[in-house]
């Protein structure tokens, strides 16, 4: 096959699946300026929006294609960037001969276990996965109960319970990082039920309903590989006998041999990071960001980035990145931008407020939220202790639950009243979506002033960039602190702890940063298992 780069269509032209090929077909032939007979099939390797003019958006494509005669088109058209299809396929490590006398153990199931799981089985090392939350079903209905009602389950929450914190988000698979372990992680969403257009959209999500089909799929394929997967099993100790990992303690009293042990415990085990510490295992501060949640219609977002051709068949909820660089040295930010989506509460811990984004996958909900972030570094946390990050994080989640009115409804504020410095005092156009519920505060009284002044600042930057984003009826939501970790755990190039047989992997650990690069991380971890021990086989 053959890959040819910037087949340009207009939206009209791709208003849907049958559409789109025809029109691809008709770009392919008049490219190459071949007959329609020479081409025998092609499939899109990637499809992204050009909407810099709003009144002739168009998508561009990358197609790879199979043609009867392809060596003259490749002579002919090489200076145009038409190449050879790569080959893209995983490729697996070599199994290394170190006898493995115990089976590995994944502790946390989010995307960095999941894939390490997935990997393991695979090749044959019957993983055992800990996870302290409970399976997707049973997880969704204790988070329903608790946006519903406010009674929190500390170990099966928004952060923690089957698939992890990405569980109930957007479901974005979009990442920075530039790894060929990608396609092999969107190939193995798609054989679990995932859409297939995740393998070639510039932007890719799942959205959290068709992401919580997904994991469970991709459990059932590691315990069909020959893996365990044990719910509510939290790891409360580890064992370590001269700098060797022995054994994990498991819900504080069972005991469980374990030689290699997998460290994808996500960035809000605060308790298994305390542990680890006491434990000696070696780690350090962490800078993230902190800041709220920010509501806009959705039909506002639209019409900024799409001008006239807003809600025409295929385009769906446009969505928005943003940056800003303060004189103050200070940067903001939006993560995380939810389309048509929902703010959500996010605790997992008592007397604390989180608030956390999410979209399904049609993305069409009346509302765009976006997390509206600030910078913070360790210097900014009051100590050098490897976990006064975790404490910084603390300390704005409690004013925001005491703000809130301590049943777990957060604080907010309209746009308008945050920038003039008052109270809020009613809702103005844009409806709430966050449950259990909002009480009108100002956010400076659960943030810190720095991170105030720069969101301000960013606000009116944003706003010559989204037309409308500082509208005054926007609904400011706080807090949210849990952007990535606030710990790294120190790990060489072998991914090892200072404790030998500990493997440090994911977000949680430091290392990763969203469902992809979590997941690539997961992998590159299971691969250094793979290439130093040989398969796992009992003992007789």
């Amino acid at each position: 096959m053959i890959r040819i780069p910037n087949l340009k269509l207009q939206i009209q032209q791709a208003k849907n699946k049958d559409a789109e090929q025809q029109a691809l077909k008709n770009a392919i032939l008049a490219k190459l300026k071949i007959n329609p007979k020479d081409l025998i099939a092609f499939k899109i390797f990637k499809k992204s929006i050009d909407a810099r003019k709003k009144n002739a958006i168009v998508y561009i494509y990358t197609v790879d294609a199979n043609l009867k005669n392809e060596e003259p088109i490749l002579k002919k058209y090489n200076r145009s960037g038409i190449i050879p299809s790569p080959n893209l396929s995983y490729q697996p490590v070599v199994p290394g001969n170190m006898r493995l006398d115990r089976r590995p153990v994944i502790i946390g199931m989010g995307p960095a276990g999941l894939f390490a799981g997935l990997i393991l089985a695979r090749n044959g090392y019957a993983p055992i996965i800990l996870e302290r939350g409970d399976q997707v079903d049973v997880r969704s209905i204790k988070i329903d109960t608790f946006w519903q009602t406010g009674v929190l389950d500390p170990e099966s929450n928004v952060q923690f319970g089957e698939g992890g914190a990405g569980t109930f988000s957007d479901g974005k698979l979009t990442t920075l990082i530039n790894d060929p372990r990608c396609r092999s992680i969107l190939e193995a969403f798609i054989s679990a039920g995932a859409p297939e257009e995740i393998l070639y959209l510039s932007k890719p999500h799942i959205g959290t309903d068709l992401l919580r089909e997904t994991v469970k799929m991709l459990r059932q394929e590691i315990i069909k590989n020959g893996g365990e997967v044990r719910f509510r099993s939290r790891v409360t100790d580890f064992l370590i006998e001269n700098d060797q990992l022995t054994g994990l303690i498991i819900n504080d009293h069972e005991t469980l041999d374990c030689r290699v042990a997998l460290l994808g415990i996500g960035h809000s085990a605060r308790d298994t990071f305390a542990t680890l510490h006491d434990r000696g295992i070696a780690m350090t501060p962490k800078a993230f960001s902190i800041g709220v949640r920010i509501e806009h219609p959705q039909n506002l977002i639209d019409g900024s980035q799409y001008g006239s051709a807003a809600g025409t068949a295929g385009l769906g909820a446009a969505d928005y990145k943003l940056s800003y660089h303060s004189p103050n040295g200070r940067s903001a930010y939006t993560f995380c931008m939810c389309p048509g989506g929902y703010v959500v509460a996010a605790a997992s811990e008592a007397n604390a407020v989180v608030t956390n984004g999410m979209s399904e996958h049609r993305r069409d909900g009346e509302n765009a939220n976006a997390a509206l972030l600030v910078g913070v570094q360790p210097e900014d946390f009051g100590d050098k202790h490897p976990l006064a990050g975790v404490a910084f994080q603390r300390k704005w989640e409690g004013l925001a639950f005491t703000l809130g009115g301590r049943n777990y409804c957060a604080p907010a504020q309209l746009v308008g009243d945050f920038l003039a410095d008052r109270p809020s005092t009613d809702w103005g156009c844009v409806k709430p979506t966050y449950t259990p519920g909002l009480s009108f505060a100002q956010l400076k009284d659960c943030l810190p002033d720095y991170v105030v002044a720069t969101m301000k600042e960013a606000l009116l930057h944003f706003d010559q960039k989204i037309k409308g984003f500082a509208m005054a009826d926007s609904i400011m939501t706080g807090v949210e602190t849990r952007s990535s970790s606030p710990v790294r755990i120190n790990r060489n190039d072998d991914h090892i702890a200072n404790i030998s047989g500990l493997y440090p992997m994911g977000e949680g650990a430091g290392y990763a940063g969203g469902i992809m690069s979590s997941a690539v991380d997961g992998v590159k971890t299971a691969e250094k298992i793979i290439q130093r021990y040989a398969r796992f086989s009992p003992v007789d």
